[in-house]
């Protein structure tokens, strides 16, 4: 069976994993993010450490900006000094087999896509709804990355002319659909507010009503355009769709296309906390054989 190498790489921490065809997780790595150069070479250890002769190929999932043609990493936000960094060539020289780079939520969505929540479908949408709101789109059967690698930011969409600030624009998606959008209330972070909720606080439940309204009028638009069979919703939608699921659905019926809405199933995702691990080996999994041809498979 093939084996693949997973490399997740993150603001705070970041994993090497070991796995196979069927996104099983054979072995696993993890440490502190530092700085770029010790890093990186934490990631290349940790990719020794993990080799196996049946491995064939490497997947790393980072936060963008990035360029997944050109396997660059172009300075995220939670990155810093990660200017230029041309880890696909890196991997793919020290370790003679392909290497492939997509942002954090194209490889979310892949890993859904192939072994979670997703499964199956043909078109799905994969909504971070995290630290920040950002989208992976399956469309006919693949990966859908935009002409410069930029399809899926849905948190940029503006909801309000005003108002919280997220991904650097006051009114957007992503400042009330996101981690970092709801602890603009000021009443502490999402965890925080869903254990609020959970006790009855009526502030907390009314936030977390109109987050469902405003997810859902987020999911009415998607649906209308893209008309997916699935919107998989990860993170703070799995810990807490109890309080904003029914106004979500209410909006969702009353905007959305009937033809549409009855094709889409909105759930949340499936693969918990495998989901970073997982996803770094699904974008490994691209594998294609003209790339294997361009590499030796000795180590």
């Amino acid at each position: 069976m093939k084996q693949y190498i997973g490399i997740d790489i993150g603001g705070t921490k970041c994993a090497v994993v070991r796995g196979d065809e069927k996104g099983a997780i054979l072995e696993k790595l993890r440490f502190s993010t530092q700085d770029k150069d010790q890093t990186l070479n934490q990631i290349f250890n940790g990719v020794e450490k993990l080799w196996d002769p049946l491995v064939t190929a490497i997947g790393v999932s980072c936060g963008g900006p990035l360029d997944s043609k050109k396997g660059l990493i172009l300075g995220p936000p939670n990155l810093p000094g990660w200017d230029q960094v041309p880890i696909g060539k890196l991997l793919t020289d020290q370790f003679h087999v392909p290497a492939y780079l997509e942002n954090d939520a194209d490889a979310c969505a892949m890993a859904e896509w192939k072994f979670g929540a997703g499964k199956g479908c043909e078109n799905m949408i994969f909504l971070t709804f995290g630290t920040g709101l950002g989208a992976g789109l399956i469309l006919n059967g693949k990966l859908y990355s935009g002409s410069s690698g930029m399809a899926g930011e849905v948190g940029h969409i503006r909801l309000f002319d005003q108002g919280h600030i997220g991904y650097g624009k006051s009114g957007s998606y992503e400042g009330y659909c996101s981690g970092g959008g709801i602890a603009q209330y000021g009443l502490g972070s999402a965890a925080h507010l869903a254990e609020l909720a959970a006790l009855g606080d009526e502030k907390a439940l009314k936030i977390w009503e109109q987050t469902g309204q405003y997810l859902g009028k987020l999911l009415a638009l998607l649906i209308d355009l893209l008309n997916p069979e699935r919107i998989v919703i990860g993170s703070i939608y799995v810990r807490a769709r109890q309080f904003m699921a029914d106004s979500m659905y209410r909006i969702l019926e009353a905007e959305t296309l009937a033809k549409s809405r009855n094709a889409c199933m909105v759930v949340p995702a499936m693969l918990g906390e495998a989901l970073g691990d997982t996803a770094a080996l699904s974008i490994a999994m691209q594998n294609k054989p003209e790339d294997c041809a361009k590499v030796s498979h000795s180590f």
